[in-house]
């Protein structure tokens, strides 16, 4: 059984918040049949007999043994009274605790308070057959010695189940003891109130016994006396606080330095003056309609046939690709597809001179024939030509003629766009202003920490496109459209890392750094071969290396005289001025909580 509670239970821990019906829900969902209950410290909702009877119901009907891990003595008797097993720790084999005597409103009074000061828990005995809880089981001043003890069930079934019969105990009885109790409680704390008094009443000690004889007047001097306390802790511990200006003595210097740029960002050396080139740019659509005067006859072409052949003496082929073009008269007609004369060299049957004698053939060869479509390089009626044995001219490696007429060559002349036309439209586009440009392109960055390289500067006008393009037709009546896109790029690289490179190489002492700089700026961006290059110029602000740690770390703790005397010995003639507020005119030293001093740095050019 021993073993059971060990390793087979759920233990539910029971939150301050939760109530009755949250503890029965979470015994029905358990999945062991042991179900161990852990209250917090002040666990309200286990100190009602009600309560505790509805867990121990819940725990029947779910067929589940409900144990409660606790040391609290109310706790465990009302456990007595629905006997549902205790233990002290979920490493202790549980027990129903059965009480074997009642005890007396002062005893539970002292009894909690020992069990709460010694922590103590019920445990089991090495024989196994009675549990004894050592805080119940000492002796209470003011009351008769009772042996509370537990009887440990060695029954499995006796344990494990749960007991119908003890359920229905009068419930009645058990209110009327605990508000027996209760009144005991409130009487007796009275009595002990009543007491005190008269002991301070009757000490030998004159003020001892005039506070107990004058208790209010006690309790108001007393309150008084605190506050005043109160008042002087918060005048000169808490409330002084003091606000040190310091002004600076500076110099002003000048920086100029080459450095170099990169789009790559793994090639980024800031200590070596290379910085990472972030580009930023914008583009600019502009479109203007312009008069087309070039002339194209846009008729139908021409389309017809011609007959291509070669010899061949042993087995071969000579392909013909689409687009070769064949010409008779100054008129040029080119293929339609692909195309391929050969022999296999094996039979004349097939050859086009199959009829020529022995000699012939073999003088000759064989000559293989195809015939391929064709179509005018152009439209008009002047490629309509009868077919035309002789005068053919070919890019291809064969002999060419036409067996059959060229047709559908019809004449349509119409306007369309011409190269001229564009370049006289693109002039009147090449006027953009540049200046406007730039400024939107400048809107656009929002990075705080970007250093714009106002040199970097460049525009870009893109390829115009016209519409209908160069050689197309213009509808009658209708304009063409150029369009061009004018691309605006400038470059950025972080301003945090410019300032770092600026006051590492502004060449100051040790003990002086940059307070202010102005705007840097690159001169002679230019581009080169390995990025681009150029040289960084600024101008500055310097004075004694000086933080409010560093300040603070003199003063605090010190007169004020003697905190201005210690700062002016720091930093010598660093220090042209230094003024102290202090939080109240009594305040004549910096506090030496760092919390209470603010410290506030300028320069003299500030």
């Amino acid at each position: 059984m021993w073993y059971d509670f060990i390793m087979n239970k759920d233990v539910i821990y029971i939150e301050p918040e939760d109530d009755i019906t949250d503890i029965i829900a979470k015994i029905e969902n358990a999945k062991q049949k042991i179900v161990a209950l852990v209250p917090p410290k002040k666990a309200g909702v286990l100190r009602s007999v009600v309560n505790i009877k509805l867990i121990a119901k819940a725990g029947a009907t779910a067929k589940k043994t409900v144990v409660l891990v606790t040391t609290d003595p109310s706790i465990v008797k009302l456990a007595a009274t629905t006997q549902i097993p205790v233990t002290k720790d979920l490493k202790t084999a549980p027990v129903i605790p059965k009480a074997e005597a009642v005890i007396e409103t002062a005893t539970s009074e002292k009894l909690s308070e020992n069990l709460g000061d010694e922590d103590e828990s019920l445990g089991v005995e090495s024989g196994g057959s009675e549990l004894h809880d050592e805080g119940v089981g000492d002796k209470v001043e003011g009351a008769d010695e009772k042996d509370l003890t537990a009887k440990v069930t060695t029954d499995p079934e006796e344990f494990m189940g749960s007991d119908d019969a003890d359920e229905a105990e009068d419930e009645s009885e058990l209110d009327e003891k605990s508000g027996e109790e209760k009144t005991d409680e409130k009487k007796n704390a009275k009595e002990k109130k009543t007491k005190g008094k008269s002991k301070w009443a009757e000490s030998k000690n004159p003020v001892l016994r005039w506070v107990g004889a004058h208790p209010k007047i006690a309790i108001c001097s007393g309150i008084g006396v605190v506050v005043l306390v109160l008042i002087l802790v918060w005048a000169f511990a808490i409330a002084p606080a003091a606000t040190v200006t310091i002004t600076l003595r500076t110099a002003t210097g000048n920086f100029s330095e080459n450095v170099t740029f990169t789009n790559k960002l793994t090639e980024e050396n800031v200590s070596e003056g290379k910085f990472y080139l972030t580009e930023k740019k914008i583009e600019d659509k502009k479109e203007v309609e312009f008069e087309a005067t070039g002339k194209k006859n846009m008729g139908e072409k021409a389309k017809g046939s011609v007959v291509v052949y070669a010899y061949f003496k042993d087995a071969g082929s000579v392909a013909i690709n689409a687009g070769s073009t064949f010409t008779n008269n100054g008129l040029s007609y080119v293929s339609d597809a692909n195309a391929t004369v050969g022999w296999d060299g094996k039979s004349f049957s097939v050859c086009d001179n199959k009829d020529a004698s022995a000699s012939e053939q073999l003088q000759s060869g064989c000559q293989m024939s195809a015939r391929i479509n064709v179509t005018a390089v152009e439209s008009g009626e002047k490629y309509n030509i009868a077919a035309v044995k002789t005068g053919w001219t070919t890019t291809a490696n064969v002999a060419v003629y036409s067996d059959k007429a060229m047709s559908g060559g019809t004449d349509k002349t119409v306007t369309i766009v011409q190269q001229s036309d564009i370049d006289k439209a693109l002039a009147t586009l090449k006027d953009t202003n540049e200046s406007v440009n730039k400024q939107k392109l400048l809107d656009t960055i929002n990075d705080e920490d970007a250093f714009v390289i106002d040199s970097s500067f460049t525009q870009t006008t893109g390829e115009a496109t016209s519409t209908p393009a160069v050689g197309a037709e213009v509808e009658e009546g209708k304009k063409a459209k150029l369009t061009v896109i004018t691309t605006d790029t400038i470059y950025t690289v972080d301003s945090t890392k410019v300032k770092e490179f600026i006051s590492e190489k502004a060449k100051l002492a040790n003990n002086f750094k940059i307070y202010t700089m102005n705007d840097p700026f690159v001169e002679n961006f230019t581009k080169t071969d390995d990025g681009y290059a150029g040289k960084l110029k600024t101008s500055y602000v310097s004075g004694p290396k000086m933080t409010e740690n560093d300040v603070i770390n003199v003063i605090r703790g010190k007169g004020l005289g003697t905190a201005q005397h210690d700062l002016n010995d720091a930093y010598g003639d660093g220090i042209k001025s230094m003024t102290t507020d202090v939080s109240f005119p009594w305040v004549m030293s910096i506090p030496d909580d760092p919390n209470k001093i603010t410290v506030i740095i300028k320069t003299d050019e500030q």
